[in-house]
């Protein structure tokens, strides 16, 4: 697999505060990473940075080799890369299928059918288990349709690189089993690599690749679930109390992958 996103030296800076400072990480493509930190770290400026919401004040966004840093959200939609928000923000006027079909319109970048755009949507709403009647409206969807009607909209704009902004939040645990399950049905059936910004560490920790960690606005440990989740650092200011129920959680995950390994051998 190569390289998908490079990011170097990535800074910006809010008159004398500096959210983010000087972050760099690659993300290759088809994988899962996993953004974490406390509140305040940096995590959705880093988004915002990546999405085109905000310029960076000083580093470099390479998407497969191209400067992104500094374009608009809309160039960087039509280049491939979509993002959720943590409050989703339907349009309560129109249906929830309306609601995805002017995304696959925005993120075609060119004049697409209403057939088209309507398949595009009608896709997305089914990766996402949300009905696909044309009928349905936005008003009947509670936390978890909402947080899924977010997940199609981004997704029918076609990304190649999804990021996904508290995807959990709101959510009972079966429903947060459920959207990480989602998550990586979208990686597996499309091929999407998928950058996640997640409070909810052991639903996130059984998903993700690796682990990029922010404190501060600045990257304090880098890599494996497993190995992140038992950085002394990463425990000290980010995990505390949760650290064992995550390290449990993580060592289930990987005994399960030896077990998998073991039976398809």
């Amino acid at each position: 697999m190569g390289t998908m996103l490079e990011v170097r030296d990535l800074t910006k800076r809010f008159g004398g505060f500096t959210a983010v400072d000087r972050i760099g990480f690659d993300l290759a493509e088809g994988e899962i990473l996993g953004l974490i930190g406390p509140n305040g770290s940096g995590k959705s400026t880093t988004f915002n940075l990546i999405a085109g919401a905000l310029p960076p004040s000083a580093g470099s966004i390479k998407l497969e080799g191209r400067e992104i840093g500094g374009l608009s959200p809309t160039e960087v939609c039509h280049l491939g890369i979509a993002r959720t928000y943590q409050i989703p923000r339907p349009f309560r006027k129109l249906t929830i299928l309306e609601n995805v079909a002017l995304a696959a319109y925005f993120g075609a970048n060119r004049l697409i059918s209403r057939s088209e755009a309507w398949k595009r949507a009608e896709d997305a709403l089914t990766l996402t288990q949300l009905p696909t009647d044309p009928s349905v409206r936005v008003d009947g969807l509670g936390a978890a349709g909402l947080k899924k009607l977010e997940l199609a909209r981004a997704l029918a704009t076609q990304p190649r690189l999804l990021l996904a902004d508290e995807s959990l939040g709101g959510l009972d645990e079966q429903e947060m089993d459920q959207a990480a399950d989602m998550l990586s049905d979208i990686r597996r059936e499309r091929g999407i690599t998928i950058i996640w910004v997640e409070h909810i560490m052991g639903v996130l920790m059984r998903v993700v690749d690796r682990c990029v960690v922010l404190d501060h606005g600045e990257i304090i440990a880098t890599g494996l679930p497993q190995e992140v989740a038992h950085d002394p650092k990463v425990v000290e200011v980010y995990l505390g109390t949760d650290a064992e129920s995550v390290q449990t959680q993580v060592a289930g995950r990987s005994a399960g992958e030896a077990a998998g390994g073991a039976a398809a051998c």
